[in-house]
This record gives structure tokens, sequence and C-alpha cells, in this order.
């Protein structure tokens, strides 16, 4: 029954180590990464680099969600991305050994593996191939942050650029016979956070978006009836 228990155990967090760069690693190097890495839980809003911060470790994102930002001087913050299940956050710094340039922050409670900075750095000097899909989740991710900078610098209004984001959010939503569905439960300034706006407007705005039926709330998701509709506030 033990040994039962262990292989169910094992089978489970492999499992786990699935999702976006993850999938692309041929076996073996996807072995040999999980055995560098400690699997542990964090709670929400712990901070694991800031930035400035010598890179130590890079983080693979097995459950929950990690927000990437970017801080003024004045102590305003803009979320960049949200790293999800599969994604490693830290890359470039680890490779290039510079500080960080943003901030990574657990948005809710999470299962990450941490991998000291010379451990991952020797794994790719094993599994060369590795370097390829690196060179793609970067241009990925930085892709998704240049979206997000033009979408907070270059959207004219405080509607327009929610509704973006909240469109944005809805791709990989739940099709149901209301709309789309998907998790929404980021408080009004963490939203604001993305979209660089006061809590009170993300207020404003999302019930302005409620009474012209635009969005729908149920517990922590939301469900967008009609994406033709939002779309004309994001002007796409």
């Amino acid at each position: 029954m033990k040994a039962m228990t262990e292989v169910a155990n094992g089978c489970k967090e492999q499992d786990q180590w699935t999702g976006s760069f993850l999938d692309k690693l041929t076996p073996r190097a996807l072995k040999d990464l999980t055995s560098i890495a400690y699997p542990s839980s964090y709670p929400a809003n712990v901070m694991l680099f800031s930035e400035k911060e010598t890179p130590a470790r890079v983080f693979v994102v097995l459950e929950g969600e990690v927000k990437m930002s970017i801080n003024s001087s004045d102590g305003k913050r803009l979320i960049l991305s949200i790293a999800k299940k599969g994604e490693i956050v830290g890359i470039a710094s680890v490779l290039s050994g510079s500080p960080h340039e943003m901030t990574a922050e657990t948005l809710y409670p999470s299962k990450l593996a941490p991998i000291g900075r010379r451990e991952f750095l020797n794994f790719l000097l094993h599994h060369s191939e590795a370097y390829q899909l690196l060179t793609e989740e970067l241009s990925r991710q930085y892709t998704m942050a240049c979206e997000q900078l033009r979408n907070v610098g270059l959207s004219a209004s405080a509607p327009e650029k929610l509704a973006r984001l909240l469109l944005d959010w809805s791709e990989h939503g739940q099709s149901t016979e209301s709309g789309v569905r998907f998790r929404f439960s980021l408080t009004h300034g963490e939203i604001g956070e993305f979209i660089g706006a006061s809590r009170e407007t993300v207020t404003r705005t999302l019930s302005a978006f409620r009474s012209r039926k635009l969005v729908m709330f149920h517990g922590s998701s939301l469900t967008i009836p009609n994406r033709t509709a939002l779309e004309s506030y994001a002007h796409c």
C-alpha cells in the first residue's frame, strides 16, 4: 500500500510539471529539471524577488499565479503580466546576471519550484536545445509586456483600458450559455495597477459595465455575455 501511495504521489507531482515552456522540453530534460527543483507552497502576496535585486534563482509556476510588476520611486506600481502554470519567472536576469528589472509576487496561494541560478545554468549546458525554448519564452514575455505598456500608455480612457484587459483575460476563459466566464478575484486596487488607474476609477468603470450588461459577476468569477459589445469600448 505504501509503495502504491508513493507511486500515486509521484504521478501527481509529475502532472504538475506541465504547461507552456515545460510541455516543449524533452522527457530527459524535464526529468533533469525536476531533479534540481524543490517545490514548495507559498501563500498569497509573497515577494519572490524585487527590482534591482541580484538574481539568485528562477521560479517554475506549478500552481497559482505570479504577478510581475515595475514600481516608481513614489510607490506607484504597474503590473505588466501574470505568470501562470508552467511558466518560469526570473529567466532574463538569471541568464544575464543583471539585477531584476521587475518585482515578482504571488497573486494567489501558489505552488512554485525554485531553482538556483548555478543549477539552472548548468542544466542549460547539458540541454542545449532548451536555449531555443528559452529564447521563445523570453520573446513571448517581452511581447506581453509591450502589449501591456501599449494598453496603458496609448489607450485613451479607463473604460477602454479595462475593456481590453477583460477581453485579454477572457481568452482562456470557459464558454458557457451566458458567455465567456473566467476567474476574477483581484481587488479593484490590483486591477488599477494593471491599467494605471485608481481603485475608485476601476470601481466606477466596472459598475458602468455591469449596468450596461457588458459584464456579470458570479462570486469570484466574471462573465462577458457579448464580446462584440465589450470590444466596442476597447476599440478593437
